[in-house]
């Protein structure tokens, strides 16, 4: 079976995107922050048939990006990497002139440099594979000026051209920077909670995701919203 690490998998597009996994007959390595609700997560996985490790823990700690990929390893190895977990920097997210330097170390601790750490600790794994692919979930913040989302669109502007270099170093992975545009996830929530208007739940952005693995098209960045029945 193929092996999937997704990071922030307790909830939202991780959750969504590793149960669509599981009914697909891979096995996966979930992570997130708070154990509980990561264990539903996993269970609502194995419910589908699939072998899953549940790893509670912080994308920023090396100890534990090295545990996720351990566990991948003793599934198998690893076909999939799936960099999902995010931080705002702000919550609420506010101007950038109240944005905290605080604030914007975090976020781009958490969305770009834990990110690339577990790149580079699951790089031998990932070459190892016929199959291959990193997928780093973006945002339109990374290419689009929208007042109070400076510090996360920055964060995630770095994380795509971290992607973009990633992919020219590695010629034979599959890399994909994908933008899943608006959810109703409480990412979004924390981030405008006074913005209440309705948004796709996050399962619906999935089947964009799943084109990039049956068609493998070239690295680069992609919105989900394209992808979904496009010709690649």
């Amino acid at each position: 079976m193929p092996v999937a690490i997704i990071t922030g998998a307790s909830k939202g597009l991780g959750r969504a995107l590793g149960g669509a996994l599981a009914g697909r007959d891979w096995d996966l390595v979930l992570d997130a922050r708070t154990a509980k609700v990561l264990e539903e997560s996993a269970e609502a996985a194995r419910a589908r048939g699939a072998r899953v490790v549940a790893l509670p823990g912080d994308v920023t700690d090396a100890a534990h990006r090295r545990e996720l990929v351990a566990a991948a390893r003793e599934l198998g190895g690893l076909d999939l990497l799936v960099s999902n977990a995010s931080a705002l920097g702000a919550e609420p997210l506010v101007r950038l002139d109240a944005l905290t330097l605080g604030g914007l170390r975090a976020a781009l601790e958490t969305n770009v440099v834990a990110a690339l750490g577990l790149v580079q600790e699951a790089l031998p794994l990932l070459r190892e594979s016929a199959v291959g692919a990193v997928v780093a979930v973006s945002s339109d913040a990374a290419a689009e000026a929208y007042e109070t989302w400076g510090g996360y669109g920055a964060s995630k502007a770095a994380l795509d051209q971290l992607m973009a270099v990633l992919a020219v170093e590695e010629p034979g992975l599959r890399v994909w920077a994908v933008d899943p545009g608006d959810m109703n996830t409480d990412l979004y929530a924390a981030a405008v909670p006074e913005d209440d208007g309705p948004r796709p739940e996050p399962g619906a952005v999935v089947p964009g995701f799943l084109t990039l693995l049956d068609r493998r098209p070239a690295s680069g960045r992609y919105a989900a919203a394209d992808l979904r029945g496009a010709v690649l």
